[in-house]
């Protein structure tokens, strides 16, 4: 069975590397693995690929950034001539990414099946580009592999056929369960000079926190006055950067004493940062996955989540941009008041082993 996979951002090679490792170690697969280009910065893919221990790919089309129109329709006009050229039973994409949508669509226009991993998540935001990738990719999609119940019920209620649907577990928790002890090697809390459970970790690269004047300005606000309570540790997004600069925030930031803005880290530099700090806020979907394994209190600095499994069974609380939210939830963890979360069910380290079973089965 020769399947195409598609990984284009960072979020993506961490979904893809348990399921390329499974297929490698059976006959049944022929894996192509195509790196869109859509994340170029050649030291963090190679990072990433190194680390992950992901093959070198098959095939890159080195597309790069753009706008996302322009850069959805060259992935697809360079992906077109990929499934010319190749011969497959399957288009693999993962997560919600221009990528994952391009690689779905030109598939599906060309006949060829396609199989989601991480479908059915739902944030009901349709100002936010990943909610239209990721409805618009399950719309598309033959086998939509599932990392929760709820993500099911919204497929259902979307009037996708249950019989495409698959409860499989989550594939980025099988990367991280597999790389927890080797990040324990990392020497980054060292090299910065942390403490354990001593600082926090804030990330957040969101167009509507970080693009947006009034709101990436009201976010430092906050972090202000957090960083007199707790160090932060803040691996700054290259597109954050700029902004900071274009909004006049540099001088207010620099002055933040404790705000530590560091370059964006290697999976394993930051798995070892969330796994050893005190919290997280983030606006990220894949950190308040991981923080709800790892055990540590996450602060979601959006209005809502994709992943409500992560508040209603994790360590995840939604906060929006509510000083007075952040600022109360940040109290209740400093007294080390926090909820006790449990780990989502099927979040096991087995979902790419799951996943494998299915194709085995369909395929037959």
């Amino acid at each position: 069975m020769k399947i195409i996979l598609v990984a284009g951002a960072r979020p993506n090679f961490m979904k893809i590397a348990p399921i390329m490792e499974e297929m490698r170690k059976d006959n049944e697969f022929k894996p192509l693995l195509v790196h869109t280009g859509q994340h170029y910065d050649e030291n963090m893919s190679k990072i990433f690929f190194d680390e992950l221990e992901i093959p070198k790919p098959d095939i890159n089309l080195e597309v790069g950034s753009g706008t996302h129109a322009w850069q959805t329709a060259e992935i697809m006009k360079r992906f077109e001539q990929v499934l010319i050229d190749e011969k497959t039973d399957l288009v693999m994409v993962v997560g919600d990414t221009n990528s994952t949508l391009a690689c779905s669509l030109t598939a599906a226009k060309t006949h060829k099946k396609v199989a989601h991993v991480e479908a059915g998540l739902r944030s009901n935001n349709w100002d936010m580009p990943e909610e239209i990738n990721r409805v618009l990719t399950d719309r598309l999609s033959d086998y939509l592999f599932t990392t929760c119940e709820d993500a099911k019920e919204n497929l259902l209620k979307e009037g996708i056929d249950e019989k495409k649907t698959y409860f499989v577990g989550n594939v980025m928790i099988d990367t991280l369960l597999k790389n927890k002890q080797k990040a324990e090697k990392s020497r980054i809390l060292n090299d910065l000079e942390l403490e354990k459970q001593n600082y926090a970790v804030l990330t957040l690269h969101r167009p509507n926190n970080v693009d947006n004047e009034e709101n990436c300005k009201k976010i430092f606000e906050i972090i202000e006055k957090i960083q007199n309570l707790i160090e932060i540790i803040y691996p700054v997004h290259p597109r954050t950067r700029k902004n900071i600069e274009e909004f006049g925030l540099t001088e207010k930031i620099n002055g933040m004493k404790n705000l530590k803005m560091i370059e964006p880290a290697g999976y394993l530099d930051f798995l070892r940062l969330m796994s050893s700090s005190k919290f997280v806020m983030t606006d990220s979907g894949g950190i308040q996955e991981e923080t709800t394994v790892l055990g540590i209190p996450c602060l979601t600095l959006r209005e809502e989540t994709e992943r409500p499994v992560t508040v209603t069974e994790g360590w995840n609380v939604v906060v929006g941009l509510s000083e007075k939210k952040i600022l109360d939830n940040v109290g209740i963890i400093l007294k080390d008041y926090w909820k006790k979360g449990k780990i989502p069910e099927k979040w096991d380290g087995k979902a790419a082993e799951r996943i494998l079973k299915i194709l085995q089965k369909v395929k037959k």
